[in-house]
């Protein structure tokens, strides 16, 4: 018997001898089931989904070294089961590796030859563990008629069809083995040995997940493969290496090890590839007729010459009490930061982020009142202007803060968010949309909005005007989120797959980026002296910055535009303006009698609720706004409204893709835009290369994009990929060239 053989079913029976005798309190549902039946793209799919208890789990298609895979068998019908989900590595106690799920996940399956009468009979069968293993099933009865399930004795809990979506599009798919992977089969200290090279220099890597590891195998019938064992020499290439017994003596008929290296029938090998150029995980295989019986350079040799990082790079410190233990709380799923980036250079690169939002035109009409401020500030005391820019920070941080926290509740939620997602919100805009305008009214001198230290703001008198401070470091920070600053990404992209500390801790590392500036004159106020004087040329500026409002305004109400979906809001939202509009003017030119003055506000209140609480859609089915019509307006080159499908369908045809993810609200995609997509050099080599163009407008929410951004990497957009003829997807990151495009159009 193989080693790792004996050491599977050795472990297998000790954990259910330990269950016997082990001091673990066991949970009263160690594992709660739902079935569920939800459409995509018009076809019924069965969702079986399973909840472990907080640090318990679940096993894969292979286990690892020890544990049973979760099986799915229908009684009196047929079904086709999908990929199953990306598990999570384990370390177990005594060093045993195991492959499963931890939390919630979900297996999907089509269903065929379904009774006359609907009754569907269905049984599943798990294993699930923490410091002991305990054996489950479930038989599950329900009736399926018109789409609809009913007497369902499997619904422990239910799966919002949304994350249902989510997960099905996350599922591993197959692809065509890399050319970049180098893989190669010969005798080995077991019985065999394969090898593997994997060269990133040219075409860059995402994060691996340290607890899943670059190549995760499948079972095979004849081979018992081990642990991945994987190292990284710093300079662009993977070295890794499995050892492999051999089991075919224990199949019937029995199978002899070919000592020749010739295998009497094909050997087909399968494996989980974490994808270093997108980050996801995608299924491969290689067939071996044959293995290099004498052997060769073996990884350790090939180690030997050359400095390796440790192991632990890659997997994370295996020999820690927690991973010994295989407590799943501390081996958590998430996405890490490439291998040779912390935790605090993300806290930089997020700070940088933040600092190059100062200069992003969606923030500068905020930011130019701010500077405004500082003129208007220069004659007070060195603590008078500290507090005015900490009170400025103070409303920048607790933003942000309060995104964070959101963020956090929404993901809680299985939601897709992303940067920027408040603006996805056609209540949100509008909220803004009135505060701006309030705000440039001020500007123009239509009214004097009193503060608690009896100042006014907007005005030349204004001295103590702290909590017009806070609000400007509130309106700044919610008008960065269209930008997507150079370094935000990198910062970003870790902070929504990290942990809930270090979402919160990113995100006020960009929101202190955002304020340094002005931290920076609080603590040396002599800075201040650098602008002009106070003076009469202040009134002339103020009605400047007045129309920036204005401008950011328009802005604004054509995303409002693009968010809903009927006239009426539209409607409502400018006969509050107008009415806001006559209210200030009225009481400024006409009278200032306390009666009117009430009536002439209630007006525009009256229309401000109509716009906030009008009952608009938050269905994804809703559509996508017309920015595709309006890149197709232009008549030259044809964009197309993205899909997978369509990316799928391109693939199949050997047709170049290039795929542009953006949003009306986006400010850096409009650069981009601008400066690239909508030239005619752009439009040349599109007609040059024959280009196939993909359009993904993630204006208003979108479950799919989100997952596919998600997916590949991105938080929010821009974000832009092209795909091969071979199906090759490459990430070109936040901004593009026409250089860039035309090094990777080929």
């Amino acid at each position: 018997m193989s080693l790792n053989l004996s050491k599977t079913l050795i472990f297998t029976l000790l954990f259910f001898s330990t269950a016997l005798f082990a001091d673990e309190k066991i949970p009263d549902k160690p594992v709660e089931t739902s079935l569920q039946v939800f459409v995509y793209e018009d076809q019924p799919i069965f969702a079986l989904s399973y909840k472990n208890a907080p640090h318990w789990h679940t096993y894969w298609i292979n286990p690892g070294d020890a544990g049973l895979p979760t099986l799915i068998e229908a009684k009196n019908f047929k079904i086709e089961e999908m990929p199953w989900p990306v598990p999570t590595r384990y370390i177990e106690k005594g060093d045993i590796l195991a492959y499963g799920y931890d939390g919630e996940y979900t297996r999907f399956f089509t269903a065929e030859n379904i009774p006359s009468d609907g009754k569907l009979s269905l049984h599943s069968n798990w294993l699930v563990c923490k410091n002991i293993c305990i054996p489950g099933k479930v038989d599950i009865e329900a009736t399926y008629q018109g789409g609809v399930l009913s007497n369902n004795t499997a619904n422990d809990f239910i799966v919002s069809p949304e994350v249902l979506t989510e997960r099905l599009l996350e599922l591993p798919q197959k692809t065509d083995f890399p050319e970049t992977i180098d893989m190669v089969l010969k005798k080995g200290s077991e019985d065999l040995q394969l090898t593997l090279y994997y060269n990133y220099t040219n075409i860059g890597k995402k994060a691996l997940r340290y607890n899943l590891g670059l190549l995760t195998p499948f079972r095979s019938k004849l081979l018992d493969i081990s642990r991945e064992k994987l190292y990284e020499n710093g300079k662009g290439v993977f070295f890794g290496k499995f050892n492999i017994a051999w089991d075919g003596e224990y199949v019937e008929p029995p199978v002899a090890f070919p000592t020749n290296g010739e295998f009497e029938k094909p050997v087909t090998l399968k494996f989980l590839w974490q994808n270093p150029l997108t980050g996801s995980a995608q299924i491969i295989e290689k067939t071996f007729e044959r293995f290099d019986p004498i052997g060769g350079d073996t990884i350790e040799s090939l180690m030997a010459s050359m400095t390796f990082l440790p192991p632990k790079s890659i997997y994370g410190d295996t020999s820690s009490e927690s991973s010994a233990k295989g407590d799943p709380s501390q081996n958590s799923d998430q996405m890490t930061t490439p291998i040779s980036t912390s935790l605090i250079s993300i806290l930089f690169f997020a700070f940088l982020g933040g600092l190059i939002l100062n200069i992003m035109p969606c923030v500068l009409p905020v930011i130019s009142l701010k500077l405004f401020g500082l003129v208007l500030h220069s004659d007070e005391s060195h603590s008078s202007i500290f507090k005015h820019n900490l009170f400025y920070t103070l409303g920048v941080l607790s933003t942000f803060l309060t995104l964070a926290l959101v963020i956090l509740f929404l993901k809680s939620t299985g939601e897709t968010v992303g940067w920027g997602f408040q603006l996805q919100s056609p209540i949100f805009v509008g909220i803004i949309i009135l505060v701006l305008f309030v705000f440039s009214l001020n500007l123009f001198g239509l009214y004097e909005f009193a503060t608690p230290g009896g100042k006014t703001l907007g005005n030349v008198e204004l001295k103590k005007g702290f909590s017009g401070d806070f609000i400007g470091g509130i309106l700044a920070t919610i008008l960065s989120t269209p930008c997507s600053a150079p370094f935000l990404g990198t910062a970003l992209t870790f902070a929504f797959s990290a942990s809930p500390f270090e979402i919160i801790l990113t995100f006020q590392a960009i929101g202190l980026g955002l304020a340094f500036p002005f931290l920076l004159t609080g603590i040396f106020p002599g800075a201040i002296k650098l602008f002009p004087k106070p003076g009469m040329w202040m009134e002339s500026v103020k009605k400047f910055l007045g129309l920036t409002l204005i401008l950011t305004l328009i802005w604004l109400f054509d995303v409002f535009i693009s968010l809903t979906l009927g006239n009426l809001p539209v409607l409502f939202l400018n006969t509050s303006l107008v009415f806001i509009f006559f209210g200030f003017y009225f009481q400024k030119y006409i009278s200032k009698k306390k009666a009117w003055r009430i009536v002439f506000f209630l007006i525009p209140l009256f229309f401000v609720y109509k716009t906030l609480f009008y009952p608009y859609s938050t269905e994804a089915s809703v559509g996508r706004t017309d920015l595709l019509k309006e890149k197709n307006l232009q008549g030259e080159i044809l964009w197309e409204d993205w899909s997978e499908e369509k990316m799928a369908q391109y693939k199949t045809q050997g047709e170049l893709v290039f795929i542009d993810f953006t949003a009306k609200w986006c400010f850096t995609c409009k650069v981009n835009e601008k400066l690239v997509l909508d030239t005619s050099g752009f439009r040349e080599l599109v007609a040059e290369r024959n280009v196939k163009l993909l359009l993904g407008d993630w204006t208003r929410y979108d479950p799919v994009i989100g997952a596919f951004l998600k997916k590949h990497g991105y938080v929010g957009v821009p974000a832009y990929f092209i795909q091969k003829p071979d199906g090759t997807l490459i990430k070109l990151g936040e901004t593009v060239t026409l250089s860039k495009l035309r090094e990777n159009l080929k």
